[in-house]
């Protein structure tokens, strides 16, 4: 996919460009980003210890995982194309004086035809319902990421009960997100997921759901993968 015929939308990416300056609020509508956070941090580090580590974070917004990421030593490079999101991450990164991880505004594919099989660790988080093309992103993170290398991956089952907790749930009766953040038909089975990881090359050695209790507000790591989901792949 070239420059020209970009794997985004323009609607996706002026929705994040609006509340950019509330990124990094732990108390906005990216609050579950802020509480999720440790979470998938440790889940990657269980597969792979970051320090040292090449990480790329494609559609990284304004630099949750990718700062700290960089803080557990770590070398990484956040791309995305939320412009105001980007300035804000990099913002964030001047003021917390955040070690190791620098920013750009340039599209996974693009990324990959520039470097390929540059990075040990590629993740790409909450990022492919809100993309046209999700098969066009895992290939472009396959590509970027050495062979041996881990691909990471969470994004939403698509079954009725996704549509009820991460829509309906998470949007009109918790608030948790804004209303409109997801679209259900974007929406990815982890079948459909695994089988774009197979097709070009990456192999997916662990997967693991996100659960959330309303009443306590906490989040945790589980077996079941019917709403949230995250994936591990390495690649050949």
């Amino acid at each position: 996919m070239s420059e020209t015929t970009v794997n985004a939308d323009p609607a996706e990416l002026a929705k994040f460009s609006d509340l950019a300056h509330r990124w990094w609020d732990p108390e906005s509508e990216f609050r579950p980003l802020h509480q999720i956070n440790p979470l998938r941090l440790d889940w990657i580090q269980g597969h792979v210890p970051l320090a040292g580590k090449r990480v790329l974070d494609v559609g990284c917004g304004g630099g949750i995982l990718a700062d700290a990421m960089g803080r557990q030593g770590a070398k990484v490079v956040g791309i995305d194309l939320a412009t105001k999101a980007l300035k804000v991450a990099q913002l964030h990164a001047l003021e917390a004086n955040t070690p190791n991880v620098e920013y750009r505004e340039i599209s996974a594919e693009a990324l990959a035809a520039q470097e390929p099989g540059t990075f040990d660790v590629v993740t790409c988080m909450e990022m492919l319902e809100h993309v046209p093309d999700p098969a066009s992103i895992v290939r472009a993170c396959r590509t970027l990421v050495k062979p041996g290398g881990w691909v990471f991956f969470s994004t939403i089952n698509r079954n009725p009960k996704a549509f009820l907790f991460a829509i309906v749930g998470a949007e009109y009766v918790l608030n948790l997100l804004p209303r409109g953040t997801h679209e259900y038909l974007k929406f990815i089975r982890p079948s459909e997921l695994a089988g774009y990881c197979r097709a070009n090359g990456l192999q997916v050695s662990d997967s693991r759901g996100m659960e959330y209790n309303p009443l306590t507000r906490r989040y945790w790591l589980s077996g079941n993968t019917s709403v949230n989901y995250l994936l591990a792949t390495r690649a050949d």
